[in-house]
C-alpha cells in the first residue's frame, strides 16, 4: 500500500521544528528535508535541518520540475525535493513535510489526498514574544513575519486540521492523534479488515469442543 503524506505548516516562530522533533521521536515517519536559499542559522546543519543552496542551484531544480512544491518567503526560496518523497511513498512509508503555508497549499493541489495540519500560536502577541526571544530577527523582519502570520492564520480554514501549540506536550499529543486517526481510516485498513474476517478451523474446532463439554451440544 502506498504511504500517506502528512504536511505540517504554520507561521514562523510557532514551534513547527520543536513539535516535529517530538513527533518523530514517537512514531515512524519519513521526514522529508526541505531545500532553501536562506543562510543557515546558528546550530543548523546542512542535510539535517535543510539543504542549503544558492538561488541559481534552486532555480535550476525548479526548471527541471524537481520540486513537489516551492515558494518564496521573506526573500528566500523554500522547496520540497520531489524524488525522496516519491520514493518513500512508493515503499509504503508515511511521509512528513514541514513547510511554509504557500507550499502546503501547493501540495494539496498536487496531491489532494495529502493531510494538511496547521500549527497555530495561542495568539499573535505570544507569537511576537517567541520571535523576540528567539533573537534571530531584526524588528523589521519580525514585523514582516507577524504580518505574514496574520494572513496565514486567516487562511487556516483551508487545512484539514488545526493544532494550537500553547502547551508543547498537548500539541504533540494532538498531532499524534491526527496521525493515528488518519492511519485507521477504513479505506486504508484493507489488510486489517481482511484479517478480521479470517477463520481458523482448527482453533474453532478446539473452542467448539470446549463449549460441547461445558454446555453440551455442538457449540454453534
Amino acid at each position: 500500500m502506498r504511504g500517506r503524506l502528512f504536511v505540517m505548516t504554520g507561521a514562523s516562530g510557532v514551534g513547527k521544528g520543536t513539535v516535529r522533533a517530538k513527533v518523530l521521536e514517537r512514531t515512524r515517519l519519513f521526514y522529508s528535508i526541505s531545500m532553501t536559499t536562506r543562510p543557515p542559522r546558528p546550530g543548523e546543519v546542512d542535510g539535517v535541518d535543510y539543504y542549503f543552496v544558492d538561488r541559481p542551484t534552486f532555480e535550476a531544480l525548479v526548471r527541471e520540475d524537481g520540486f513537489l512544491e516551492y515558494a518564496e518567503y521573506v526573500g528566500h526560496l523554500y522547496g520540497t525535493p520531489r524524488a525522496p518523497v516519491e520514493r518513500a511513498l512508493s515503499r509504503g512509508e508515511d511521509v512528513l513535510l514541514e513547510i511554509e503555508v504557500q507550499g502546503a497549499l501547493q501540495v494539496k493541489r498536487a496531491v489532494p489526498e495529502a493531510v494538511l495540519i496547521f500549527l497555530l500560536p495561542p495568539s499573535l502577541s505570544e507569537l511576537k514574544r517567541r520571535l523576540v526571544y528567539r533573537g534571530k530577527d531584526s524588528p523589521e523582519k519580525i514585523q514582516k513575519r507577524l504580518e505574514q502570520a496574520e494572513w496565514e492564520i486567516r487562511n487556516a480554514h483551508l487545512f484539514d486540521y488545526v493544532v494550537v501549540n500553547d502547551v508543547l506536550e498537548e500539541a504533540v499529543a494532538d498531532f499524534l492523534a491526527i496521525l493515528t486517526a488518519e492511519r485507521r481510516r477504513s479505506g486504508r485498513m484493507g489488510e486489517a479488515l481482511e484479517m478480521a474476517l479470517r477463520r481458523d478451523s482448527a482453533l474453532e474446532a478446539e473452542l467448539d469442543e470446549i463449549l460441547r463439554r461445558r454446555y453440551g451440544g455442538t457449540g454453534h
